[in-house]
């Protein structure tokens, strides 16, 4: 476990596993470029006085962040990691996901577990209800940056929109599943977590995280008629991992 204590450090970690995904073609590095976006997103409306609580913030982004970093490495150096990451590392070496699916498998345990759990961590023994609205601005900022992940996947390969928005399953499919649901749960799981003895939190994440392994197959089985576009787009990508990583970082 890596001991990160600001966003900036947060920022430079993510930086290395970027660089560490480029030099061996891993797919993870989809998901790191995408948080890294985030995380520089936060750190500039915190320095804009744009979060009601900007240094609570930050404690929630290093927290929140930092359970990615340490899953990361920790699926590196073959340790144990939740069930809903270790879903998305699975993923990650395999071929037939295209950049969006492996995207949405990193949101899927990061926004439905991660979030959660650092929120509830940042909130402990205080009422929750001091951060929703900065929570909800993170989440925000995580949606605006969905349409960017968009106009960068179309300067890989056209076709990809083309296609999507030709099924309407663009905004469904990608907002809609990973962005409104899954903060609205986030939300409701950390509001559970609150005033709990630590077995219980461990209870509850255990459980919690058995239901996020599941729904990732929303994600890497959506059904026949969008698995053969899939498939059509993956076979139509180009360049390699490294080339998709650049188009993803700002």
């Amino acid at each position: 476990m890596q001991n990160l204590n600001s966003i900036d450090e947060v920022i430079a970690a993510l930086q290395i596993i970027i660089d560490d995904c480029k030099a061996e073609n891993n797919t993870m590095g989809y998901f790191a470029a995408l948080y890294q976006n985030v995380t520089l997103k936060v750190k500039e409306s915190i320095e804009n006085n744009q979060f009601v609580d900007g240094r609570k913030m930050e404690e929630l982004d290093v927290i929140f962040v930092s359970r990615y970093i340490d899953a990361y490495h920790a699926w590196k150096n073959k340790q144990p990691v939740t069930e809903s990451w270790q879903r998305a590392f699975d993923v990650a070496t395999q071929y037939r996901p295209i950049v969006l699916q492996h995207l949405l498998l990193g949101m899927n345990a990061h926004i439905n577990l991660d979030l959660g759990i650092a929120t509830a961590a940042v909130s402990k023994n205080a009422n929750i209800d001091f951060s929703k609205n900065d929570f909800n601005k993170i989440n925000e900022i995580i949606t605006s940056l969905v349409t960017e992940v968009q106009h960068d996947l179309a300067n890989i390969w056209p076709t990809l929109l083309r296609i999507l928005k030709a099924t309407r399953n663009v905004d469904d499919f990608l907002v809609d599943y990973s962005m409104k649901l899954s903060r609205v749960g986030a939300w409701k799981f950390a509001v559970s977590l609150t005033n709990k003895t630590d077995a219980e939190i461990n209870q509850l994440i255990k459980k919690r995280d058995e239901i996020i392994r599941l729904k990732s197959k929303i994600i890497t089985n959506p059904g026949v008629i969008v698995n053969i576009l899939f498939l059509i787009i993956r076979i139509g990508e180009r360049g390699s991992v490294k080339d998709k990583i650049n188009h993803l970082v700002i």
